[in-house]
């Protein structure tokens, strides 16, 4: 009998060590510096409200990192912010060619001068952010001042895949960018620490009106312009690191995707010494890493992995990191139905955290930012904001950031999690973070329908206590404080659960 109990106890322990998960605290991957939202394009208009209470709510929501009296978290603690710096549409009207919502202000003047009271709700939301505690700060930029374009627009209109910029004013958006970010610096006592001269430079779409600011580039005109905006921000006395190149697809940093040679093969271009007409390695404040958008590359899902996979190959082999700086759901996300119509539910929730987990796990991204703060009926924003009662409305999309910005904090360190279980990405996706303060943080996904058990341990053998915070579609559970276990507990259906060491 003794014998038969020995077998059963056997069993029972290979089958919970089967099903666990275990921290390996030999092997570090990745640092993390930040997770981050944009303030495009509503916080021009949500600054500018009346209802002052609104405001407050929805900065709590993004950037706070403190807790109530019950120790519910009062926000994500969003822990880099990226501001939109204007074109100047705004100015243009209607002769833009842009839709209202969508256009910027510009702090430059068509007299030359510079206007430090323009973008004010932007700039409220910068204050807001940095005195709730937001670390870091990036500046980025859809289009060149209209003053410096082709053809007077901050929207290509139909051109070709190349910069909508003037040959002889290379040197003069640069110094407007530098002149910028000096400015805010000094007025608004923001220092930024990133710039990104272009966004998405390689759009397929090529930046048609009348939707949005935006411009094509070629990797040659965007090597020439960090070169002009590198010399910019020295002459300014600025420290601030310039980023490249925002590309609209993880594909087009690989090779070529629906364009041609000029605006493919992105990591090569910038980063390979032998690219010696686009090469940007060699300048002082261009950091080793590729920025890049996660659109379009999240289904099919064993697809999503595995181009997350060469990605990190490639960025390995060229010695270079990953930043994955925007995403929102698109028409492609067809699991969830699309982008059209905002979802509060756990459905976006999850399918955004499964990519979380990707980019993170697989691609090994340093820094993770969602696409819009807040926006309207559509899924691009994690508030949702309703302009003309000027009111907001959290969404789990928001909480469920929140699992991994509001307890992985700047300088944690990735590090690799192994179990006996193949990983399902409609099951369970466990991913784990060691933060500068040496206490662990574990991030748990349960994409199914049905509660899991759930297990994990160190390596090292350490024993802990872990503070759990669950968001799901109960009433109520938006990074709720749950309890503490010692490392084995029950998942709820379609939750996210973070365990952070006591």
């Amino acid at each position: 009998m003794k014998l038969f109990w020995l077998l059963v106890f056997a069993t029972i322990t290979a089958v919970c060590r089967a099903t666990g998960y275990t921290i390996e605290t030999s092997q570090p991957r990745q640092t993390i510096r930040h997770f981050g939202a944009s303030d495009a394009w509503s916080m021009q208009f949500i600054g500018l409200w009346d209802n002052k209470d609104e405001q407050e709510k929805i900065a709590d929501w993004l950037f706070s990192t403190e807790n109530d009296a019950q120790g519910q978290p009062k926000g994500i603690g969003l822990s880099v912010w990226r501001f939109n710096l204007g074109a100047g549409s705004a100015e243009q009207g209607k002769d833009a060619q842009i839709n209202p919502g969508t256009r910027t202000e510009c702090f430059l003047t068509k007299e030359g001068t510079y206007d430090w009271t323009k973008q004010p709700g932007q700039r409220k939301f910068l204050q807001m952010a940095k005195q709730r505690g937001v670390p870091h700060f990036l500046a980025f930029l859809n289009s060149a001042p209209v003053y410096f374009t082709q053809n007077g627009l901050a929207t290509n209109t139909g051109r070709d895949g190349t910069i909508n910029l003037k040959d002889d004013c290379y040197d003069d958006f640069a110094r407007f960018m530098a002149t910028s970010l000096k400015g805010l610096e000094e007025h608004e006592g923001i220092h930024f620490d990133y710039l990104c001269p272009v966004n998405e430079p390689d759009g397929h779409w090529n930046w048609l009106g009348p939707k949005q600011e935006g411009s094509p580039a070629t990797h040659r005109e965007i090597a020439r312009l960090v070169r002009e905006t590198g010399k910019a921000l020295i002459q300014q006395g600025l420290t601030t690191q310039i980023l490249v190149d925002e590309s609209s697809d993880i594909r087009c940093l690989l090779g070529t995707h629906e364009t041609d040679w000029q605006r493919g093969h992105a990591i090569s271009s910038f980063f390979s010494e032998d690219s010696t007409q686009t090469y940007v390695g060699n300048l002082p404040n261009v950091p080793h890493l590729m920025a890049a958008h996660s659109y379009w590359t999240n289904t099919p899902v064993p697809y999503m992995r595995k181009i997350r996979e060469r990605l990190r190959d490639t960025c390995k082999k060229y010695g270079i990191k990953f930043w994955q700086t925007e995403i929102c759901i698109m028409s492609n996300d067809t699991e969830i139905g699309g982008g059209q119509g905002y979802d509060f539910t756990m459905k976006t929730a999850l399918y955004v955290a499964r990519v979380i987990h990707h980019d993170l796990t697989y691609a090994d991204a340093e820094s993770w930012s969602w696409w819009r703060a807040c926006g309207g009926n559509y899924r691009d924003g994690l508030i949702r904001v309703y302009e003309r009662e000027q009111k907001a409305r959290d969404s789990k999309l928001l909480w469920a950031l929140g699992n991994y910005s509001r307890f992985i904090r700047p300088g944690a360190v990735r590090y690799e999690v192994t179990s006996k279980k193949k990983e399902n990405p409609y099951g369970l996706m466990v991913s784990a973070y060691k933060n500068e303060d040496d206490k662990w943080v574990c991030v748990a996904i349960n994409y199914s329908d049905k509660s899991q058990d759930f297990q994990f341990s160190l390596s090292n053998k350490e024993k802990h206590s872990w503070h759990v915070y669950r968001t799901s579609d109960a009433e109520g559970e938006n990074l709720k404080p749950i309890g503490i276990c010692k490392g084995k507990t029950k998942l709820s259906a379609r939750s996210i659960s973070t365990f952070v060491e006591k």
